[in-house]
């Protein structure tokens, strides 16, 4: 068997800065993805767990922790003070939640926003989870600290989809959710340091710049943006013909 996987990297460039990716179908039939790195490839499926293990028998360890609650409760009588998420439980769950980190920044790239919203929405059902189990308030935040970007992407996901549907305000309005969210995090925290330097909420401010300058203008904004071009020309009559219908616009509403 030869390993030397030199003649894919040669086919396929790594470009600095970039998020490269490609799906095809592999071998045994199934749908994967490929993200080219610098120093090569990273391989996942596209659907169940991302490198196709199954812990302890269940399609995620998400799923073997949520199955192993579920027993606690039937043995104390639906309490699950029991149950904890020890140091161990919580490192190997954070390297679970990263396998689909990796695959959702692919489906992002590759404009499947409806799957990449089936990653993000589990990722944040597992840091939902690791909140409330974990041994310690240390523990816990060895994963929420990630929290606020991963609500970036699941915004930008929610706001392209409605993109692709044509549907501006309902993009707009996502992405206002999506910044309230990542503020509240922060503030649930007491992290107003990091509020003030948060990467994900400029981006997402810049994202919802980006929807504004592409949204199509209402008839109102219409008006208004051609009597300001018709008072810069000093078309007096072409103004007094926008202001008629600015005010016929008016009355009917």
């Amino acid at each position: 068997m030869n390993f030397d996987i030199s003649h894919l990297l040669d086919q396929w460039d790594y470009v600095p800065g970039q998020v490269v990716v490609r799906k095809f179908i592999g071998k045994d039939g199934r749908e994967k993805i490929q993200l080219r790195v610098d120093l090569g490839l990273l391989q996942m499926n596209a659907s169940g767990r991302p490198d196709g293990k199954r812990p302890y028998g269940h399609a995620s360890l998400f799923d073997y922790y949520e199955a192993r609650l579920k027993k606690c409760r039937a043995e104390h009588e639906g309490h699950d003070d029991a149950f904890t998420l020890k140091a161990e439980d919580c490192s190997r769950l954070q390297m679970e939640a990263l396998q689909y980190h990796h695959r959702y920044i692919c489906l992002l790239q590759l404009e499947d926003y409806a799957t990449a919203l089936r990653d993000t929405t589990r990722n944040l059902k597992l840091f939902d989870f690791v909140a409330l189990y974990a041994e310690s308030d240390e523990l816990s935040w060895s994963l929420q600290q990630f929290r606020p970007q991963l609500l970036m992407i699941h915004t930008r996901a929610k706001a392209s989809q409605h993109l692709q549907a044509g549907n501006f305000a309902a993009a707009l309005s996502q992405v206002d959710a999506g910044i309230e969210a990542i503020r509240e995090f922060y503030q649930s925290h007491a992290r107003l340091d990091l509020l003030e330097l948060s990467h994900e909420i400029h981006a997402l401010e810049h994202l919802r710049e980006e929807i504004q300058r592409k949204r199509p203008l209402s008839r109102r904004e219409q008006l208004e943006l051609d009597l300001h071009k018709a008072l810069k020309r000093e078309d007096y009559e072409e103004a007094a013909r926008v202001r008629d219908a600015l005010r016929a616009l008016e009355s009917s509403e």
